[in-house]
C-alpha cells in the first residue's frame, strides 16, 4: 500500500471511512476547535498577560527526557575483566546493562498534588435530637415508680412546679438588635461566615480508588534482577560423636517435585583452627570470601517438595565409605576414658592422610531438611538429629538423591544407613539484604559491612520452570557437573578415580585460566579442581559441581580440559612422593561454530598425550595417531549449564545476533553462522530470514534478551543498511518482527499485564529501556555521500522503495555541491551553533514538495550558514538520521497491511508510547525558543499520525459494530488512543492535536453502535486528555466565555467577540449554558460537558453510562482545587467560570439526583415505578402525606423532600432512574466547588436574572446537597462515640482530643509531624489516613481521623449553601420576596437544621435566620405561617442542645421571633412555640428538659433586658408564654420515668391529650406524639389509630366552619373505621371558637391536612395489614377528591385500593392478628394499678412466655426479684392470701369472644379480629378443687372480660370494665371438645390444598390406637348408659349426634388420606383404616342406642283443619 493512498482524507466535516467493506457516516460534526497556538501568540487580551506567563503556555521544562542512574545492588556494575576488546554482541550487552535508563519526564505532572495548609478544626458536635451526651450531662433520674402515675393525677396540666428565674440563664449574643440597617447586618454575616474556611473543599473530600481511575497509567516497574523468595540459612553446628578429623558441608536445593536441583551450591567450613592446620600444605591462602557460613537461597517457585540437602566430605583416606563411618557409628566421645587411645589412633590416622591426601575429598554422608515445613511452622532454628545418612560408593549422584528423598518422603521410617550426629541450622525469611553480603558473582552487596564481618553468600537460583523477567546485569556463569566415568574395562588398577578439571585458552599447561570459583576456606579462583574420590570403584558417579566465569571474548582456543588420575592412598615402598598416577585425557571445546556449547555431552578418553591443535577439534573427531580407550568409544558423561545474560542458547536468536553484527561492519565475510558460511550478497536474504524466524524462537529466551532484539529492529527500523553496495531493505520486515513479537507477547498466559491490558514486559521496555538507536559506527562518510543523503532523505524510506523520488533540480544539484564542499570534522565542536541547523533542517523537512522550499534563496542561506560553521556538517549528518525514527515508524504503522496491521492497531498502545518516546527525544534536542511548535515535525509525519488516529479510531468501531463480545478489547484500544492524544499535546501543535479530537468525536458518533456504549467510550476518552497537567491552558480558561475571536467555522456567530455585559440577563445565563462559542473557545472542556450532557440524559432513561467513569469532573475538579498554581481567588474564579455550564447540566438533572444514602460507596441504581418506589422506602413513604399537608412534626422530615420530589415525577408521568448515590454525591460536591470558587458577582446576577422555576431548582438542588453530605460517621464503639463527644462538650475540640490520645511513638515520629500538618486533608500519598470501608482494623486514631474530616466536609459544604442562599436572599429585589424565594430559602434553612451539623455551621445559620426575621418578618409570619411553625420547632430543639453555644444561638433567635411578632401575629407564634415543645416533648425519647429550662430563663433575661420594649406587654406576655412551656416539661420528667415501660407511657400520653380536650392543637400534636411512637415500635394498626382520631378531630373543626357536603360530618363519618373515634365528638362550638387568632391554626386544620392524615393512617393500615381499614379511610378521601377534580390523585388513590384487594385475596387468610392477654396488677405497690385488669394487645404469634417473660423482667428493675411474684395460673386470686410487701402479676390468655348473632355478621378473618372488646379464657377445675381430673369429674370455667374501649384503639392495653362467668359440666365439656375436634377434620378434609401432615396428624389423634382420653374413651364414658337424671338426655343425646358426625368425618379423612399419600405410606395407611374400623365398631352400639323419652312419635291428625282449631289446641295446653 502506498502513502498516497491513504492520507489527505481526514479532517473534514462529513467524513466516509471504509471498515473492513462496511461504510459508516457521520452526521453528528463537532464544533471546530480554535488554532491554540495562533490564538496564544496573536489575540490573547492584554489585561491577561500575566496569567498567561503564569499559566497560558506549557513551560519550557514541561517535557525532559533525563537519565536515571540504574539502582545497582553491588558497589559496582558487574562487568567483563578490563582490557579485553570485546566481540560488538557482547560490548553491545554490556552497554545495554550498565547504561542508565531513559525516561520521559513531566515535571508539573504532580502540580495537582495536594499543597500543605495548617488548617483549624471546626467544632463538631451532633445536634440533638440524634446525639447522646455524656453521661456526665444527664440528669440523676430516679427508678420508675408506678404510684407515680396516681400520685400527681389531682394536679392541672397547667402548673408549673419548677421556678424558672431560679435558674442562671446562658450567655446571650451580643449586639442582638444594635444593627443600624440590614446591609450592615449581611456585611457582618458574611465576614463571620468568610473567617476560618477551608480554601480546598476537596481536600475533605474522600480520595477515591485510584484502581479504578482509568486515567492513571501505571509507570511499570524499573526492570531489576530476578529473585525469589529469599531464604538466610545459617550453618551453626555440624557434630558426630566423634570429632576426629575437618569435615566439608556443601548445601543446595533440590525440587522433589520436578526432580531437579534449583540451586548452585553452597560450601560451608565449620573445621576447628586444628583440623584446619591439617590441611595447610595443601591451602596456600585463604580469601575472606571463602570463609561464609551462611548462605541466602532464592526460591522462585515455593512448593512442599523442596528440600535443602546437605553432603558431607571429608579428606581420602582408605577404605569404603562404609568402613569410614564405623567409628563415627560405634564410638562415642563421652566414653573419651574407654576409648582414648582408639580416638588418638584415629586422629593420628587423620592427619597423616590429610598431610598427604589433602587436595582429595570423599563423599561421607548426607541430610535432607523439608524447607517449606520449616518456614511454614516458623521454626527458625532447625536441630536436626540422627539424621545423616550414610553414603553409598555406587549411588552418589543427583538421580539416587532424588530417589532417596522420594522414598523418604513416601515412607519416612524406611531403613537407611544413619550416622549419630547433630546439624543446627538458623533459617529464616530475608525482606532486606543484611550487610556483608556478595553476590553469586562475589561483588559485595549493598550495603556494604563498616567491619570485616564474615560474609555471606548469595546461592544462585536455578529456577524450576521458566522466569520471565529480562537479563539486568552482566552474567557469564557455566557450571560443569561430572556424572558417570566407565574404567570397567580399563585392564591396570584405576580405581580410586579423580577428574582435574581446568578452563584453558590455549594448550599450553600455563594457559589454565583462574576461572574456577573455590571452595570453602581457600582461594576465591582456583586454575583447576578435583572431584571427590569414590574409594575402589572403576565406573564412580560424581556430585560435583564446578561453577567457572566465562571470559568475555570466548575464541576457539577456549575449551575444557578433563584429566583422569588414579590416587593411591597408600604410600608403597617403591612408590614415588606423588600419589596421581594418570590415567588419561578428555577435552571439551567451549565453542562449537561460534556457539557456547551446553547440555549432555559423553566424550571418549585420549590414553595418551594429547596431540598437537587437539583444542581447534571435538573430541568425537578421530585423530589417527592418538590412541583412544575402547576404541573412541564415549566414555565420560558429563552436563555443562550456562547462566549467561551474553550467550543466547536460542538457534533463532543466536543467527539474528550474529547476522546483525556482520551488518554493522563487525564481522568479515563469509560469516559462520553455526555450520552454514554466509556470503556478502545473501546476507541481506539470511537477515530477513532470521528477522521472520524471531517468533519462532522460544519464549523464555526471547524475554531474557527482549531489550537487546527490539533494540537491534529498531535500529534496522531506523538505518538505512548498506548490503554489497545496495541499500537493503528491511524497515518493513523489521517493523512486521516488532509486531510479530508484540503479539505473541500479549498472547502469552505466562506474562503478566496490568490493569489497562499493556504487557508489562514491553511496557517497562518503553519507560525505562528505549532510546533511539545509535547513528551506524563505522560509516566512512565523505562530504558528497553526506550531500546525497541530505537529498535524498526527503523521500527516502528504507521500507518502501515504492514511494517515488521527485525529479531531482537544479537547486539540488547546487545544494550538492555546496555540501560537498565542506570538509566534516568532529563532532563535538558543534554544540554551540546547535539552534542554527534546526532552521535549515524544518526549511528542508517541513514540506512534501522539496522544490517548493529548498529554492535558490534557501541555497543561498544553507550556504551562508555552512561557511560560518564549518564545523557542523557532520553532526548535521547524525542529527538528520536520529530524528527520522518516529517518521519511520509512522510510515510503517501506515502503509503495514493484512494480519501485521491488524496486530499493530490492536496492541497500538505500544507503538503510541513508542512513537510518543521517540518524539519526546527528538523535541528534547531541539530549541524550544527558536522552533515553534508547529515546526517541530513535518507536514508528512503529521498525516502519517492523522492516519493513524483515524484508523485506529475506525478499528473501535468495527469491533463495536461487529464484536461485541470484544468490547473489553475496544475499550483499551480507545484508552491507548486517548493516551497517545494526551502525550502529543506536550510535544506537538495543539490545534492539530485537537483537529484529531474532532476527527475522533465525529467518526465515534457512527450509527450502527449503541448510543450508551459511544457515550461512554467519548467520556473514557476524554477523561484521560483533560486529566492534562496542563488542561486548564488547554481550555483557555484564563479567557471569558465570550471574548474569543470570530470563529473560522461559518456556524459560529461573530458576535462571540464582543463584551459580555452584566445587564443583558441573556448574556448572562448563556454562560450557564453550554453554547457553541462556548464550546470553541474552551475545546476540552465543551466537549466533556457536552458528553455529560448526553450521559445523563441516558442515565436518566435507565442505562447504566457512568459506572467507569462518574468520578470524572470530580477527579478534574480536585486537581484544580489541590493545584498549587491555583491557589490566587482571581485564578480559581476563573477556573470556576470555566464550569458554570456544570452548574446548568446538574441543576436540570435534579430529578436524577440519588441523595437517600450518603455513602459513597453503596449507592444503588434505582430503578421502576414511583409507587415501586415508595414502597421499598416505607420512612420515605410514610412522609409523603406529611409532606403534602405540610406537616412540622415528622422527624422523618429530612426524607419528606425526597418523598415530595419521587411523587413530582411519578405525577408527571415520568419514569424514575436515578443516578447511583456516589455519582450523584459527586456531581453536587463539583456543583458546591464552582459556586464556592465562582465570582460572587456574577452569581447574583445570575439568580436575578433567573427564572422563578429555574430559581425554584436552585434552591431543590441546594436541600439536595443538604442531604447528601449530612454528617453520618459511624463509630465502632459507643465508648469511642462518647469520649469523642465529652471532648467536644468540653470544647477542646477535637483535634487535640485526637492528640492526647495518639500513642507517643506516633506523635514522635518524623511522619506525624507531617500529619498533624495535613490534619483535616485526604490525602492521595498517604494511605494510612484513607478511608476504606472495606477495611475491618482501623485504628482509634483513623477512626477518629475520619470522623473528624467527614464532620468538617460536612460542616463546608453546608456553609458553601449557606453562602449561596445568603447571596440569592439579597440579590433578589424586594418586589420578588414577597411570593416565593423567602419561602424556598426559609424550607432550606430549616432542612439544614433537620440534619447532623456542626456548631460552627448552626451558628452561622441561626445568625442568617436572625436576618431572616429581621427583613422579612411580616411575611414569614403572615404568608409562611406553616414554616414559621416548623421554624419554632427547630429552634425550640436546639434550645434543648447539650451544646451551650448551640442553645445560645437558638435562644437569641426564638427571642427575636417573639420580638419581630409581637405587633400583630403574636398569638400566632405562642401557639406554635407551644405546639412545637409539646411535640418535642413527646417523639425525643432522649430530650434533655434542664437544658430546655435553661434556654427558657435565656429567652426571659432577653425579655427583661430589651429596653427598646420594656414599655409594651412583650416582657409580660413572653413570661407568661414561658411559664406555659414550663408546664408542659414538668410532663416530661413523668414520661421520662416510663420509658422502658410502653403501656405505661402511652397511658400518660393519653391522659396528657385527654387533658388538652379544649386546646385541638394541643390535642392533635400529643396524638401525633403517640403516632410517632407506636411508629418506632412498629405498632402500625394503632399509630393509625392516633391519626384517625386526629383526622376525626379537624373533621369537627371542619364541620363548625365549612358546610361542604363532601367533606365528613364531623367524628361519626368514622364510625366505620372505630366506634372508639366519637370520642373525638366531645369538641364543640361552645368550648371551641374557630376565630380566635392563633387557634385551629395549624396546617392541619385544613382540608389538605384531613387529606395528610387520612392519607398517612391508610399507608400505616396497610403495613399493618388491615386492608379492609385502608378502604374504609378512602371511602372519606374520595370525596373530597372528586369535588376537587384531583383526578392524577384520585387515579393514584384506586391504584393503592387495587393492591389493597389484592393483598386482601392473596394474603387473605394467612393474616397474622394481635395477639390478647389479661394481665392483672395486685399488691399496694402498684399504686392505682392495684387490683387493675388490663387487655394487653401484642403481636400475632405471641407466645405467654413472651409477654410474661417481658412484664416480669421490668417490674423485676422497679421492685426487686425478691418482690415480684408471676401468678403461673388463671384462677380467681384471693387477695387475702397475698403478702401485702410483694407485687403480683397474673397473665392469661383470651380470645376475641362473640355471641351467636355476632356470629351472623362477623364472617371474615378480619371482622372476627377488629373491633373487639369482648374476650373470653377459660379455667379448668373439679368440685375436689384440683384443676384437672377424671372425663366425668373435669369441669370448665368461661370469664368473658368487657373492656373500655373497642381493639384496635389508640393504646395497646384498655381497662376491664367488665366480668361475666360460666361454668360448663363435664358432659358439656365433653361435647365443646367433639364439636372441636369435628371441625378440625371437616376443615383438613375439605382444604382446596389438603396438607397430608395436618391430615394425619388429626387422623392419628382421632383413631389412632394409643390415645388416652380419646374419642372411644369419651363414649364410653358419657354414652355407655343413658343417664339417670333426665335433665341430662338432651346433652347425652346431643354428645351422640357429635360422635356420629365426627364418626363420618374420620372416614372421610381416612378416605381423603388414600388419595394423598406416597408408596412408602401404604402400610400405614392401612393401619389407619384398621383403627377407623376398630373405633367405628366400638362405638356403633352406643350411637345406635337412643333414649325412648326423647324419640316418642306424635300422633298426627289427618284433618288438617283441626290441627288448626283452637280447641285443640286448647286441650293440648291443658
Amino acid at each position: 500500500m502506498k502513502r498516497n493512498n491513504i492520507t489527505n482524507h481526514y479532517g473534514h466535516f462529513a467524513i466516509y471511512y471504509v471498515v473492513l467493506g462496511r461504510f459508516f457516516f457521520s452526521s453528528e460534526i463537532t464544533v471546530e476547535p480554535l488554532d491554540l497556538e495562533e490564538f496564544l501568540m496573536t489575540q490573547l487580551r492584554s489585561e491577561d498577560s500575566a496569567l498567561m506567563q503564569e499559566l497560558g503556555d506549557f513551560p519550557d521544562d514541561d517535557l525532559k527526557v533525563e537519565q536515571v542512574e540504574k539502582e545497582c545492588r553491588t558497589i559496582r556494575h558487574s562487568v567483563p575483566e578490563d582490557g579485553v576488546e570485546l566481540d560488538p554482541h557482547v560490548s553491545g550487552c554490556v552497554e545495554s546493562y550498565t547504561q542508565p535508563w531513559l525516561v520521559n519526564i513531566l515535571p508539573c505532572a504532580c502540580s495537582c498534588s495536594s499543597s500543605i495548609y495548617s488548617t483549624d478544626l471546626f467544632l463538631f458536635a451532633l445536634p440533638h435530637p440524634h446525639r447522646r451526651p455524656h453521661p456526665l450531662f444527664l440528669p440523676q433520674v430516679k427508678s420508675p415508680t408506678l404510684a407515680g402515675l396516681s400520685d400527681d393525677s389531682s394536679r392541672t396540666l397547667t402548673s408549673s412546679d419548677f421556678d424558672l428565674r431560679g435558674l442562671t440563664p446562658d450567655q446571650r449574643v451580643e449586639g442582638l438588635t444594635a444593627f443600624s440597617s440590614h446591609e450592615e447586618l449581611d456585611r457582618f454575616n458574611q465576614e463571620a461566615r468568610q473567617g476560618n474556611r477551608h480554601p480546598e473543599l476537596f481536600a475533605l473530600y474522600p480520595p477515591l480508588d485510584e484502581e479504578d481511575a482509568v486515567e492513571i497509567r501505571p509507570i511499570p516497574d524499573c526492570p531489576k534482577e530476578h529473585t525469589g523468595e529469599r531464604i538466610l540459612v545459617r550453618c551453626q553446628a555440624i557434630k558426630f560423636e566423634i570429632d576426629i578429623e575437618p569435615i566439608f558441608a556443601t548445601m543446595a536445593l533440590y525440587d522433589l517435585k520436578e526432580k531437579k536441583k534449583i540451586s548452585e551450591n553452597f560450601y560451608c567450613d565449620l573445621n576447628s583452627e586444628q583440623f584446619k592446620n591439617f590441611l595447610k600444605p595443601h591451602t596456600p591462602h585463604m580469601d575472606h570470601s571463602t570463609l561464609a557460613r551462611s548462605a541466602i537461597f532464592s526460591i522462585t517457585y515455593p512448593s512442599p517438595d523442596i528440600f535443602l540437602v546437605m553432603k558431607i566430605d571429608k579428606v581420602l583416606q582408605q577404605g569404603e565409605i562404609s568402613d569410614c563411618a564405623d567409628p563415627y557409628v560405634n564410638l562415642r566421645e563421652s566414653d573419651s576414658a574407654k576409648n582414648k587411645d582408639k580416638l588418638d589412633k584415629l586422629r593420628a590416622q587423620a592427619e597423616a592422610f590429610c598431610h598427604r591426601l589433602g587436595r582429595y575429598r570423599m563423599p561421607f554422608a548426607w541430610a535432607a531438611i523439608n524447607v517449606m515445613e520449616v518456614i511454614s511452622t516458623a521454626a527458625l532454628d532447625v536441630t536436626d538429629s540422627d539424621s545423616l545418612k550414610g553414603g553409598e560408593g555406587d549411588r552418589l549422584s543427583d538421580e539416587d538423591l532424588l530417589k532417596y528423598l522420594a522414598d523418604i518422603k513416601k515412607t519416612p521410617q524406611r531403613r537407611i544407613k544413619t550416622i549419630p550426629g547433630c546439624i543446627k541450622l538458623d533459617m529464616s525469611p530475608v525482606h532486606d539484604t543484611p550487610m556483608g553480603c556478595l553476590s553469586t558473582e562475589l561483588i559485595p552487596l549493598i550495603p556494604v559491612a563498616e567491619k570485616n564481618i564474615r560474609p555471606i553468600k548469595e546461592v544462585l537460583e536455578f529456577p524450576s520452570n521458566e522466569v520471565y523477567v529480562p537479563h539486568n546485569i552482566y552474567r557469564n556463569l557455566i557450571y560443569v557437573y561430572p556424572q558417570r566415568l566407565n574404567f570397567v574395562n580399563r585392564l591396570t588398577s584405576a580405581r580410586n578415580i579423580t577428574i582435574k578439571i581446568q578452563f584453558m585458552s590455549g594448550e599450553d599447561p600455563s594457559c589454565s585460566l583462574p576461572v574456577i570459583f573455590g571452595k570453602s576456606s581457600g582461594p576465591e579462583f582456583l586454575h583447576e579442581v578435583c572431584t571427590p574420590v569414590t574409594y575402589h570403584n572403576k565406573s564412580p558417579d560424581f556430585y560435583e559441581e564446578v561453577k567457572l566465569v566465562l571470559p568475555a571474548r570466548l575464541t576457539d582456543r577456549h575449551h575444557l580440559l578433563f584429566t583422569f588420575y588414579h590416587i593411591s592412598c597408600q604410600q608403597k615402598q617403591n612408590q614415588s612422593a606423588s600419589c596421581e598416577t594418570l590415567i588419561g585425557y578428555s577435552w571439551l571445546p567451549i565453542l562449537n561454530s561460534d556457539r557456547l556449547q551446553t547440555g549432555q555431552f559423553c566424550l571418549p578418553i585420549v590414553l595418551e598425550r594429547l596431540p598437537l591443535n587437539y583444542s581447534l577439534h571435538t573430541p568425537e573427531v578421530q585423530v589417527p595417531p592418538v590412541k583412544w580407550m575402547e576404541s573412541h568409544k564415549g566414555l565420560f558423561n558429563l552436563e555443562v549449564q550456562a547462566v549467561s545474560s551474553v550467550h543466547t542458547q536460542d538457534n533463532h536468536l543466536q543467527r539474528f545476533f550474529t547476522l546483525c553484527h556482520a551488518l554493522e561492519g563487525g564481522a568479515t565475510f563469509p560469516v559462520r553462522v553455526r555450520e552454514e558460511k554466509i556470503p556478502e550478497n545473501k546476507l541481506e536474504h539470511e537477515l530477513k530470514l532470521s528477522i521472520i524466524s524471531l517468533s519462532s524462537s522460544s519464549l523464555e529466551p526471547l524475554v531474557l534478551f527482549l531489550y537487546r532484539v527490539l533494540d537491534k529492529l529498531f535500529t534496522l527500523i531506523m538505518q538505512p543498511m548498506v548490503i554489497a553496495g545496495q541499500t537493503a531493505n528491511l524497515a518493513q520486515i523489521a517493523f512486521e518482527s516488532v509486531v510479530s513479537i508484540v503479539n505473541s507477547l500479549h498472547s502469552s498466559q505466562e506474562l503478566v499485564r496490568d490493569q489497562q491490558g499493556r504487557n508489562s514486559l514491553l511496557a517497562t521496555y518503553l519507560y525505562w529501556v528505549f532510546r533511539l538507536p545509535d547513528p551506524p559506527r563505522d560509516v566512512q562518510t565523505t562530504a558528497a555521500t553526506v550531500g546525497n543523503m541530505l537529498l535524498q532523505s526527503r523521500v527516502r524510506s528504507s521500507s518502501n522503495p515504492d514511494i517515488p523520488a521527485p525529479s531531482t533540480s537544479a537547486e539540488d544539484a547546487e545544494v550538492r555541491n555546496i555540501l560537498a564542499a565542506k570538509v566534516l570534522v568532529s563532532l563535538s565542536q558543534c554544540h554551540t551553533e546547535y539552534c542554527w541547523i534546526h532552521t535549515i533542517l524544518y526549511s528542508v523537512n517541513s514540506s512534501s514538495s522539496y522544490s517548493e522550499h529548498f529554492n535558490n534563496s534557501r541555497a543561498e542561506l544553507l550556504k551562508s550558514y555552512i561557511q560560518k560553521l564549518p564545523n557542523l556538517l557532520l553532526f548535521f549528518f547524525f542529527f538528520f538520521f536520529l530524528q527520522q525514527f518516529h517518521e519511520e515508524l509512522a510510515l510503517q504503522m501506515v502503509v503495514s497491511t493484512g494480519v501485521c496491521r491488524e496486530n499493530a492497531y490492536k496492541y497500538a498502545w505500544f507503538f503510541f508510547e513508542l512513537l510518543v518516546k521517540s518524539m519526546a527525544q527528538h523535541v528534547s534536542q531541539l530549541d524550544k525558543h527558536n522552533v515553534p511548535r508547529r515546526s517541530r515535525f513535518s507536514d508528512r509525519f503529521k498525516d502519517d499520525i492523522t492516519t493513524i488516529v483515524s484508523v485506529v479510531t475506525a478499528e473501535i468501531g468495527t469491533i463495536l459494530v461487529k464484536q461485541q463480545k470484544e468490547l473489553e478489547q475496544a475499550e483499551k484500544v480507545n484508552i491507548s488512543l486517548a493516551f497517545f492524544l494526551y502525550d502529543l499535546m506536550s510535544l506537538m501543535d495543539r490545534g492539530f492535536v485537537f483537529q484529531l479530537v474532532k476527527n475522533y468525536c465525529n467518526q465515534m458518533s457512527a450509527k450502527g453502535v449503541a448510543m450508551p456504549t459511544l457515550i461512554s467510550m467519548r467520556l473514557e476518552f476524554l477523561r484521560i486528555l483533560c486529566s492534562h497537567e496542563h488542561y486548564l491552558n488547554l481550555s483557555l480558561f484564563f479567557s471569558s466565555p465570550a471574548s474569543a475571536p470570530a470563529s473560522p467555522c461559518p456556524s459560529i456567530s461573530s458576535q462571540s467577540s464582543g463584551s459580555c455585559s452584566f445587564q443583558e440577563q441573556q448574556r448572562i445565563l448563556a454562560l450557564f449554558e453550554l453554547s457553541p462559542e462556548f464550546k470553541q473557545q474552551h475545546y476540552l472542556t465543551g466537549l466533556l460537558l457536552t458528553e455529560l450532557s448526553a450521559a445523563l440524559d441516558m442515565e436518566s432513561e435507565g442505562y447504566d453510562i457512568f459506572s467507569p467513569n462518574r468520578e470524572l469532573f470530580l477527579n478534574l475538579l480536585c486537581s484544580h482545587d489541590l493545584d498549587h498554581r491555583c491557589i490566587k481567588t482571581d485564578v480559581r474564579a476563573k477556573v470556576a467560570a470555566l464550569y458554570l455550564p456544570l452548574v446548568g447540566i446538574i441543576i436540570d438533572s435534579t430529578n436524577y439526583l440519588d441523595f437517600t444514602v450518603s455513602d459513597t460507596r453503596c449507592g444503588k441504581n434505582k430503578t421502576g415505578g414511583p409507587e415501586d418506589d415508595l414502597e421499598n422506602v416505607p420512612p420515605i413513604n410514610q412522609s409523603v402525606a406529611m409532606a403534602i399537608a405540610g406537616n412540622p412534626f415528622n422527624t422523618l422530615g429530612r426524607n419528606v423532600y425526597v418523598s415530595v420530589s419521587l411523587l413530582s415525577c411519578s405525577q408527571h408521568g415520568k419514569s424514575i432512574a436515578t443516578l447511583p448515590a456516589d455519582t450523584s454525591r459527586h456531581l453536587l460536591v463539583c456543583f458546591l466547588w464552582v459556586m464556592k470558587n465562582a465570582d460572587r458577582s456574577l452569581i447574583q446576577r445570575w439568580t436575578v436574572d433567573m427564572p422563578p422555576s429555574q430559581l425554584n431548582k436552585l434552591l431543590e438542588l441546594l436541600t439536595i446537597c443538604v442531604s447528601c453530605f449530612e454528617y453520618r460517621v459511624s463509630f465502632k464503639s459507643q465508648q469511642a462515640k462518647l469520649q469523642l463527644e465529652e471532648a467536644l462538650l468540653r470544647g477542646m475540640g477535637a483535634r487535640g482530643e485526637m492528640m492526647k490520645r495518639l500513642p507517643l511513638r506516633l506523635v514522635s515520629s518524623p511522619s506525624f509531624k507531617i500529619l498533624s500538618r495535613e490534619n483535616l486533608r485526604w490525602r492521595k500519598d498517604l494511605t494510612q489516613w484513607r478511608q476504606t470501608n472495606d477495611r475491618q482494623d482501623k485504628t482509634k486514631a483513623e477512626l477518629d481521623q475520619e470522623a473528624l474530616i467527614s464532620g468538617n466536609l460536612a460542616t463546608e459544604t453546608n456553609l458553601i449553601v449557606l453562602d449561596l442562599l445568603e447571596t440569592i436572599v439579597q440579590a433578589v429585589p424586594m418586589a420578588d420576596c414577597k411570593d416565593s424565594v423567602v419561602g424556598g430559602v426559609l424550607k432550606v434553612l430549616l432542612h439544614s437544621l433537620t440534619c447532623n451539623q456542626s456548631t460552627t455551621f448552626l451558628t452561622h445559620t441561626f445568625s442568617t435566620l436572625r436576618a431572616l426575621v429581621v427583613k422579612f418578618g411580616d411575611l414569614l409570619f403572615e404568608e409562611e405561617a406553616e414554616q414559621c411553625a416548623d421554624l419554632c420547632q427547630k429552634v425550640l430543639q436546639y434550645c434543648s442542645s447539650p451544646v451551650d453555644d448551640n442553645r445560645s444561638q437558638a435562644c437569641a433567635t426564638l427571642y427575636l421571633i417573639m420580638r419581630y411578632s409581637y405587633s400583630n401575629n403574636f398569638s400566632r407564634v405562642k401557639m406554635q412555640v407551644t405546639m412545637s415543645l409539646a411535640s418535642l416533648v413527646g417523639k425525643s425519647s432522649d430530650f434533655q428538659e434542664e437544658y430546655l429550662r435553661r434556654s427558657l430563663r435565656t429567652i426571659l433575661a432577653y425579655a427583661e433586658e430589651d429596653t427598646e420594649m420594656q414599655s409594651t406587654q412583650l416582657p409580660s406576655q413572653v413570661d407568661e408564654l414561658l411559664r406555659n412551656l414550663n408546664s408542659i416539661l414538668s410532663d416530661t420528667v413523668k414520661m421520662r420515668e416510663f420509658q422502658e415501660d410502653p403501656e405505661m407511657l402511652m397511658d400518660l400520653m393519653y391522659r396528657i391529650a385527654k387533658g388538652y380536650q379544649t386546646s385541638p392543637d394541643l390535642r392533635l400534636t400529643w396524638l401525633q406524639n403517640m403516632a410517632e411512637k407506636h411508629n418506632d415500635r412498629k405498632c402500625y394498626t394503632e399509630s393509625a389509630m392516633c391519626l384517625v382520631h386526629a383526622a376525626a378531630l379537624v373533621a369537627e373543626y371542619l364541620s363548625m366552619l365549612e358546610d361542604h357536603k363532601y367533606l365528613p360530618i364531623g367524628s361519626v363519618t368514622f364510625q366505620n373505621i372505630s366506634s372508639n373515634v366519637l370520642e373525638e365528638s366531645a369538641v364543640s362550638d361552645d368550648i371551641l371558637s374557630p376565630d380566635e387568632d392563633g387557634v385551629c391554626s395549624g396546617r392541619y386544620f385544613t382540608e389538605n391536612g384531613l387529606v395528610g392524615l387520612l392519607e398517612q393512617a391508610a399507608e400505616l393500615f396497610s403495613n399493618g395489614g388491615l386492608y379492609e381499614a385502608v378502604n374504609e379511610v378512602y371511602k372519606i378521601i374520595i370525596p373530597i377528591l372528586e369535588a376537587r377534580r384531583d383526578f392524577r390523585k384520585l387515579a393514584s388513590t384506586h391504584d393503592k385500593l387495587q393492591r389493597a384487594f389484592d393483598n386482601i385475596i392473596q394474603r387473605g387468610p394467612k393474616r397474622m392478628f394481635g395477639t390478647y392477654f389479661r394481665v392483672g396488677f395486685y399488691g399496694a405497690k402498684f399504686g392505682d394499678l392495684d387490683e387493675r385488669e388490663f387487655i394487653y394487645k401484642e403481636p400475632g404469634i405471641t407466645h405467654l412466655p413472651e409477654i410474661s417473660h417481658r412484664l416480669e423482667n421490668f417490674y423485676c428493675q422497679c421492685f426487686g426479684e425478691d418482690t415480684l411474684v408471676m401468678i403461673k395460673d388463671s384462677t380467681p386470686v384471693d387477695r387475702r392470701q397475698l403478702n401485702p410487701n410483694k407485687a403480683y402479676i397474673q397473665v392469661t390468655f383470651v380470645e376475641p369472644y362473640f355471641d351467636d348473632y355476632e356470629m351472623k355478621d362477623r364472617l371474615t378473618n378480619f371482622e372476627k379480629n377488629f373491633n373487639l372488646r369482648r374476650f373470653m379464657y377459660t379455667t379448668p377445675f373439679t368440685k375436689s378443687g384440683r384443676p384437672r381430673g377424671e372425663l366425668n369429674e373435669q369441669f370448665k370455667r368461661k370469664t368473658i372480660l368487657t373492656t373500655m374501649h373497642a381493639f384496635p384503639y389508640v393504646k395497646t392495653r384498655i381497662n376491664v370494665i367488665q366480668k361475666e362467668e360460666f361454668d360448663l359440666t363435664p358432659i358439656e365439656v365433653a361435647i365443646e371438645d367433639m364439636q372441636k375436634k369435628t371441625r378440625e377434620l371437616a376443615v383438613a378434609t375439605h382444604r382446596e390444598q389438603p396438607d397430608a401432615k395436618m391430615l394425619q396428624m388429626l387422623l392419628q389423634g382421632s383413631v389412632g390406637a394409643t390415645v388416652n382420653q380419646g374419642p372411644l374413651e369419651v363414649a364410653q364414658v358419657f354414652l355407655n348408659e343413658i343417664p339417670a337424671d333426665p335433665k341430662l338426655f338432651r346433652h347425652h343425646n346431643k354428645l351422640r349426634l357429635c360422635f356420629k358426625e365426627f364418626i363420618m368425618r374420620c372416614g372421610e379423612a381416612v378416605e381423603k388420606n388414600k388419595h394423598l399419600i406416597t408408596s412408602d405410606q401404604k402400610e400405614y395407611q392401612q393401619e389407619l383404616k384398621k383403627n377407623y374400623n376398630r373405633l367405628r365398631e366400638s362405638l356403633r352400639p352406643m350411637l345406635e342406642r337412643k333414649i325412648p323419652e326423647l324419640y316418642k312419635p306424635i300422633i298426627r291428625p289427618r284433618d288438617s283443619f283441626k290441627r288448626l282449631s283452637f280447641r285443640r289446641a286448647q286441650e293440648e295446653n291443658s
